[in-house]
């Protein structure tokens, strides 16, 4: 059974840094896992992913530099966000991905966690 559960989120103050969490379970070694987010009233916008066998990267245009995405020998995955803005506050979810289709389309991933709220204040 694969499982992935997020931690990490919570109330930050705009500049602030904050580091997510996703411990995944079961077949998940061979699959690329990512980050996505909703915000309040928008679609789920999809934040970088990493695979966890061989590490690769692939961020959004808009995450670049602000947002790192890694990966541990645990198959725990993490989301370093620093500088924090407003518009960030959203609901974070990890998803393992598919293997099929594109890497930044939410229908690409087959498993999600339940979500951690980050929320932004300025």
């Amino acid at each position: 059974q694969v499982q992935l559960v997020e931690s990490g989120g919570g109330l930050v103050l705009a500049g602030d840094s904050l580091r997510l969490s996703c411990a995944t379970s079961g077949r998940t070694r061979s699959y690329a896992v990512a980050w996505f987010r909703r915000a309040p009233g928008k679609e789920r916008e999809f934040v970088a992913s990493v695979t966890l066998s061989g590490g690769f990267t692939y961020y959004a245009d808009s995450m670049k530099g602000r947002f790192t995405i890694s990966r541990d020998t645990e198959n725990t995955v993490y989301l370093q966000m620093n500088s924090l803005k407003p518009e960030d506050t959203a609901v974070y979810y990890c998803a393992r991905g598919a293997n099929s289709g594109r890497v930044d389309t939410p229908s690409s991933y087959d498993y999600w966690g339940q979500g951690t709220q980050v929320t932004v204040s300025s």
